[in-house]
């Protein structure tokens, strides 16, 4: 591939959905070994992702950013798929339901007891704060 190539495909696939297709430029997203951005020509990489904004800067340099949950990425020189389990737009998440959330998450790290799932109780936090953050951007 030409390092001239300033772009390349994007896709991001839910169960439901195409949720986003097109050219970018970059895409920087959180990852199971850190926050990661992508440019073009990228080495091949498959990387678990974790909840956190996901942001994309497509061709045209407009930035979007969305709440993403989970799921994997295969990125590829000239192209990165996202095989997400769920992500959404900020027009798609509910302020109150995602604050609700946040302190059900809170509550139960605070409040653990033995049956507490610890694990889920904290990615259950990473989701509703992902959720709050890309609303207040």
């Amino acid at each position: 591939m030409s390092t001239e190539n300033k772009e390349y495909m994007l896709r991001i696939v839910t169960p439901e959905r195409v949720f986003y297709e097109g050219s970018v430029d970059m895409v920087e997203m959180n990852t199971s070994e850190g926050q990661i951005g992508v440019l073009p020509g990228h080495i091949p990489l498959t990387v678990i992702v974790k909840p956190g904004i996901l942001v994309i800067t497509q061709a045209d340099g407009e930035r979007k950013e969305a709440a993403l949950h989970a799921g994997f990425a295969e990125i590829l020189p000239d192209s990165m798929t996202i095989l997400a389990e769920i992500i959404e737009w900020p027009d798609e998440i509910d302020e109150n339901r995602a604050e609700a959330a946040l302190r059900r998450a809170k509550e139960r790290i605070a409040n653990r007891e033995n049956q507490t799932d610890l694990a889920r109780a904290e990615t259950a936090l990473q989701r509703a704060m992902a959720r709050i953050e890309v609303l207040k951007k």
